[in-house]
């Protein structure tokens, strides 16, 4: 098994955060990053025989303050 990477979409559902889409191809991934309205992060992971070796946060976009 080869060794690859690839772009993942994280939103934060609360206190966590779940991955919602990963593609192959940047500009896929950043256009779908875009078009969320919730906080989200997204992600380059690199992956080698099939478990991640490293994740490195290309964009959080999204609301990071919390209002009372």
């Amino acid at each position: 098994m080869a060794s690859f990477d690839q772009y993942e979409i994280w939103a934060q559902a609360g206190d966590r955060w779940e991955l919602v889409a990963a593609f192959l191809d940047f500009e896929v991934a950043s256009a779908v990053a875009g078009n969320r309205n919730s906080r989200v992060r997204l992600v380059q992971a690199f992956y080698e025989e099939g478990k991640l070796i490293k994740q490195e946060l290309l964009a959080d976009v999204g609301s990071t303050r919390k209002t009372e």
